[in-house]
C-alpha cells in the first residue's frame, strides 16, 4: 500500500479523533494522518468517531457519528431550533468556554497569517456579556406558507428549507412578539406569501429594529412586487396591536437573489425613523442605516477603541469606515478634530445629522475614499495623529493599507470583525507598525463570530 493510499479518507468512513481546537466557523478541529479534519459541534478536547461527509486534498469535513469522550465544557443547547438553523454556531459550548476559544481563534489567525513572535502578542481575554441572550436588536426572517399557516425564519443549514421560529433565543424579546403577530396578522387578512420556488407571492420578508433604550420598533415588510395587497388594512391592523412600533416601511425586491433588501424603500405609516441612545449619544435609524447589533456590546467596543486612542484633547483624528459616525462621535469629546469618510453617502448625510444633533462642530464627514481623501488633506496641511478603521470582513483595501504605510499616523486603531484578515493587514502594515495589544470583544454569543480592538503604534 502506497503512503498516499494509507492516508486517504473515503466519504463515508468512520475514523477516531481527538479535537484540538475550534476553527473559524466554529467547528472542531483535528487531524487524522496530519491532515485537518472539520468537524462541526465538536469540542476541544474530545475524543469522537467521525464519519467523513467531503474530503478535500487539503482537509476532511466531517460529522460526529458518537462522542467517546465528551468534554466538561459541552453544555445541552436551550433553544429546539439550533440543530438545523445553522444561525448559532455555540450554543452547545458553555458561555465562559465560548470566550477562551474566541481568543484562541485570534491567535489561530495571527499563527496563520503572520510572521509575528506569537508567544510576545499580547491578546487579552474576551469580553464578554453578563446575559449572552436575546441580544440582537435587528432581525430579518423569511416568509413562507406552510400548511396553510403563515411561518417566518431563517433557511436551514446549506438548505432552502424555511425554519419556522417562533421565538429566537439571540433576538430580543420585542422582535419575537412583533414578528409572531404580524405573522397572525398576515394570515387572519389573507395576504399573499412569496414562493421561493414559483418567484410569485408578495410578502417575502419581515424585518423588525428595536431601540433597546427607546423601547421603540420598526418593522420593514419586504415584497416582491410594488404593490403590497390590503395595505391599509395591514397597517391599521399594526399599528392597533403593536403600540411599540412606531415607523413601517415597504421594501420592494423583485430580484431572485439572496439579498434582503430591493432597491426601492416606501415610508409607510409613524415616523420614518427610530430613536436609539448608546452611553451619551442618541441615534436615529432609518431602514437602511447600518447600525451595530448588539448596542450593550457595542458600548464596551467603542470604549474599548476610546481606551486604545488615549486622546488627551489635542489629537487629529480619522474615522474611516465612517458609517453614520458612531465611532467618531464616541471619541470626539476628547479630539481636538474628528474627520471621517465613508463610500455611502446616505451613511455621510446621516452621519453629519448625528454630529449636529450632539452640537459637535469639531467632527467633519465627506463622502469618498478613506485612500484618496487622506492624501488630499495632508497636501492641505492637515494630518491625522490617529487613524481608526473599522472595515467590513473583507479587511481594509490594499490601497488605503499602502495610503497608511505612505502617510504614517502615529496610532492606529483598528476594529474588526474577521480575525483572519486582521492578521493579513497587520502582516502588512508590520513594515512600519508594531501591535500593542489586541482586545478580544463577544458581539455576537452563541456564534463563532469575534471582534477584536487592535491598537497599532508607529515603530
Amino acid at each position: 500500500m502506497t503512503k498516499q493510499q494509507e492516508t486517504t479518507l473515503d466519504v463515508g468512513q468512520t475514523f477516531p479523533l481527538t479535537i484540538k481546537r475550534l476553527g473559524i466557523n466554529g467547528e472542531g478541529v483535528g487531524y487524522f494522518k496530519r491532515k485537518v479534519v472539520f468537524v462541526p459541534g465538536a469540542i476541544p478536547g474530545e475524543e469522537v468517531v467521525a464519519v467523513a461527509t467531503k474530503v478535500q486534498p487539503k482537509f476532511t469535513e466531517a460529522k460526529i457519528k458518537k462522542i467517546r469522550k465528551a468534554s466538561e465544557h459541552r453544555v445541552a443547547p436551550p433553544c429546539p431550533f439550533y440543530a438545523e438553523c445553522g444561525g448559532c454556531q455555540l450554543q452547545h459550548l458553555k458561555y465562559s468556554q465560548q470566550l477562551v476559544e474566541k481568543r484562541d481563534i485570534v491567535i489561530q489567525s495571527m499563527e496563520r497569517y503572520t510572521r509575528f513572535p506569537i508567544e510576545s502578542l499580547d491578546v487579552k481575554d474576551t469580553i464578554g456579556m453578563d446575559d449572552p441572550w436575546n441580544y440582537r436588536n435587528k432581525s430579518q426572517f423569511q416568509v413562507g406558507l406552510r400548511d396553510g399557516n403563515v411561518i417566518a425564519g431563517l433557511y436551514g443549514l446549506n438548505s432552502h428549507n424555511l425554519i419556522d421560529i417562533p421565538n429566537c433565543m439571540v433576538q430580543h424579546a420585542s422582535s419575537n412578539r412583533v414578528t409572531g403577530i404580524i405573522k397572525t396578522i398576515l394570515k387572519e387578512l389573507g395576504i399573499s406569501i412569496y414562493n421561493e420556488k414559483k418567484k410569485k407571492g408578495a410578502v417575502r420578508t419581515v424585518i423588525t429594529r428595536v431601540g433597546f433604550q427607546t423601547g421603540e420598533v420598526q418593522v420593514v415588510i419586504v415584497t416582491n412586487t410594488n404593490e403590497l395587497p390590503k395595505k391599509e388594512k395591514l397597517i391599521k391592523a399594526i399599528l392597533e396591536r403593536l403600540p411599540e412600533v412606531k415607523s413601517i416601511v415597504q421594501n420592494v425586491n423583485e430580484k431572485a437573489t439572496s439579498l434582503i433588501f430591493g432597491d426601492h424603500t416606501f415610508h409607510l405609516a409613524g415616523e420614518e425613523v427610530i430613536h436609539e441612545t448608546l452611553g451619551d449619544l442618541s441615534y436615529e435609524l432609518s431602514a437602511r442605516t447600518f447600525f451595530q447589533l448588539n448596542p450593550i456590546q457595542t458600548v464596551k467596543l467603542y470604549d474599548e477603541v476610546k481606551k486604545a486612542a488615549a486622546l488627551t484633547g489635542t489629537e487629529k483624528v480619522v474615522d474611516a469606515y465612517c458609517g453614520v459616525g458612531t465611532i467618531g462621535l464616541w471619541l470626539s469629546d476628547s479630539a481636538k478634530e474628528v474627520r471621517g469618510m465613508d463610500v455611502i453617502k446616505e451613511s455621510i448625510l446621516d452621519a453629519r445629522k448625528n454630529a449636529q444633533r450632539h452640537k459637535r462642530s469639531n467632527v467633519k464627514y465627506e463622502v469618498g475614499k478613506a485612500e484618496q481623501i487622506m492624501p488630499k488633506w495632508i497636501k492641505e496641511g492637515w494630518r491625522a495623529d490617529v487613524l481608526v478603521v473599522d472595515p467590513p470582513r473583507t479587511g481594509c483595501d490594499d490601497a488605503l493599507l499602502q495610503t497608511i504605510l505612505k502617510t504614517k499616523p502615529k496610532k492606529i486603531i483598528y476594529v474588526s470583525c474577521n480575525p483572519s484578515t486582521l492578521a493579513k493587514d497587520l502582516q502588512v502594515l508590520s513594515r512600519l507598525y508594531k501591535v500593542e495589544y489586541m482586545q478580544p470583544v463577544d458581539m455576537f454569543p452563541q456564534t463563532s463570530h469575534i471582534e477584536v480592538v487592535t491598537k497599532i503604534a508607529l515603530k
